[in-house]
């Protein structure tokens, strides 16, 4: 198709919704128009009453890819991804082997070329002893430098001070961090094993990766920060005391200047530990979901722009390893799928702002990350984009479910919006339910100097 013309469209995009036409050629956004003449050729989306909005770019996903495709991979999980609106993503280093080489970091950017059916950038992953490594890393190589402050799924912790201060002096590019402190995670652990035995409940997770090991780690990962003036971005915030550390940017001219950046993710957003009753495992992961009040403050620090993002630490793991007692389950969830509906919720509910899901699910990770040419509906930008039904809901089934676990906690609820089409690179790659099998992916580039 040379063109594709989106007509009568409500565009959601920095800050203003305007209600348009957009043509796409060539992959691009090339004219946004109250009224636009289709050429010969053109395909024709009649988009009266929906919504379009830049595709997602999430942050922060672990597809699991290479060594663990057991759990998923780039194929199915970037399948859902588009399926649920998220045109691009960033991908964690804890696989195997780990992505701390040079070697190791081009082999996955090679693999994702072959099957990805969204955009894709990879982290570099830290370690105590890789700094050369960082040293050599080029600004185009990598989204980020990522540094586990506290131990999670691969054992990437990176816990001498002497290394931690060598990375956040000398990444050549954005640091993000995985902020939770190990040794009062052992000593909650300790704590309720004497207590519980092996059969700890899953709702004490709150309590083991408490509210105090995060703020201590994020707290460190600030300072550090502020004393090398390092790009830093600090992930899935689940607190209110660590909003205390971070300043707000209401706007995106703010924003492109605030030097230390975090996100939130939708699981601590939409649930809170009176759920694990209910979903025990299925919403384990790291950091936990927490209280009523600190869901609470993230949601209303999403509002007060202090919150700078929104993604998902897409985490899957099979079924079978979700069934088993506290010690031996892994921590993470499945989102991609299923984020970007998530976050409309909010809107639904009168919390969230189009607007506002609009800036942390894709203009501010575009910003943070210098993503070249992306995150927004501009003229001349590529064609990534998501036309949302906002008045049709969605109930989620297993028929549905594209993870390759095979399960979500969002099973048999019912959204009340619709992700009517997905576009990557100005191809339709996922519409009314259906998921175009051609790869159109691209390798994410950077507004950065080599």
């Amino acid at each position: 198709m040379a063109h594709l013309l989106i007509n009568n469209v409500n565009i959601v995009n920095e800050g203003k919704i305007i209600t348009a036409d957009v043509l796409i050629t060539k992959g691009r956004i090339s004219h946004i128009a109250p009224e636009i003449i289709p050429l010969s050729g053109t395909r024709i989306i009649n988009a009266t009453g929906k919504y379009l909005l830049p595709g997602m770019i999430d942050d922060q996903v672990h597809f699991r890819e290479p060594g663990m495709t057991g759990k998923g991979c780039f194929e199915t999980e970037s399948r859902a991804a588009i399926a649920g609106g998220v045109t691009s993503f960033m991908d964690m280093p804890n696989v195997d082997p780990q992505t701390t080489t040079i070697e190791a970091l081009e082999a996955k950017y090679q693999r994702a070329s072959e099957v990805c059916y969204a955009n894709y950038a990879f982290y570099f992953g830290a370690t105590n002893t890789n700094i050369e490594e960082i040293r050599k890393l080029k600004p185009q190589q990598a989204c980020g430098v990522k540094v586990f402050m506290g131990a999670s799924t691969g054992n990437m912790l990176v816990n001498k001070k002497e290394a931690l201060e060598q990375i956040f002096k000398e990444s050549p590019i954005l640091v993000a961090t995985h902020c939770e402190d190990s040794l009062t995670i052992e000593q909650n652990e300790e704590k309720y094993r004497e207590k519980y035995g092996e059969k700890v409940p899953m709702r004490e997770h709150a309590q083991i990766r408490s509210v105090e090991a995060c703020y201590k780690s994020s707290s460190m990962a600030v300072e550090l920060a502020k004393k090398y003036n390092t790009r830093l971005h600090v992930l899935h915030l689940s607190t209110k005391k660590e909003l205390s550390l971070f300043d707000p940017a209401l706007t995106l001219e703010k924003l492109a200047k605030k030097r230390i950046t975090t996100e939130v993710c939708v699981h601590h957003l939409f649930f809170n530990d009176d759920d694990y009753e209910r979903l025990g495992s299925q919403i384990k992961c790291n950091p936990s979901v927490k209280s009523r009040e600190n869901q609470e403050a993230l949601l209303g620090a999403l509002n007060q722009g202090i919150i700078d993002v929104i993604a998902t630490d897409h985490a899957p793991h099979t079924w079978t390893e979700k069934q088993g007692t506290y010690f031996n389950t892994p921590s993470g969830v499945p989102l991609v799928q299923h984020a970007l509906l998530t976050s409309l919720e909010f809107y639904h509910k009168g919390l969230l702002s189009l607007e506002t899901i609009v800036q942390k699910c894709a203009h501010a990770p575009a910003l943070i990350f210098d993503v070249k040419e992306r995150g927004f509906i501009r003229e001349g930008y590529w064609a990534d984009l998501v036309l949302v039904d906002l008045n049709t809901s969605y109930r989620v089934n297993k028929d549905n479910i594209l993870y390759q676990c095979g399960w979500t906690p969002f099973n048999g609820y019912e959204f009340q919006s619709t992700i009517d089409m997905t576009i990557v690179n100005g191809h339709i790659v996922y519409e009314k339910g259906e998921v175009n099998l051609e790869h159109y992916a691209q390798r994410l580039t950077f507004n950065r100097d080599d």
